[in-house]
């Protein structure tokens, strides 16, 4: 697969960004680069590897420490201030436009 000028102008377009030509060919060019990767990586056999948690678990015994993810008590005073920047609020929430009708 490989990436055209339009396929450029087209992405630039939706991320709003204005591109030079000369930009628009290195990135181009670039775009292509990550794309032959990816086909390299996709043509690597992986039938029976077993994935890893981490790179070096092959290596070593790694224990990965991660925290409980659990919420801390705050304060009404720091809900309020939290929230003194938000547009809208009600009953300590966030409001936010409806995006699904």
């Amino acid at each position: 697969m490989s990436i055209t000028d339009q396929d450029v102008k087209r992405i630039a377009d939706l991320a709003r960004i204005a591109l030079s030509p000369e930009q628009s060919e290195r990135t181009r060019s670039e775009l292509n680069g990550i794309l032959d990767l990816i086909e390299q990586l996709q043509a690597v056999d992986t039938q029976g590897v077993e994935p890893m948690a981490h790179p070096l678990s092959a290596h070593q015994d790694i224990s990965l420490r991660l925290r409980d993810d659990v919420a801390a008590p705050g304060s009404e005073a720091q809900r309020d201030a939290l929230m003194a920047n938000a547009p809208a609020v009600s009953e300590g929430l966030f409001l936010v436009p409806t995006v699904i009708e």
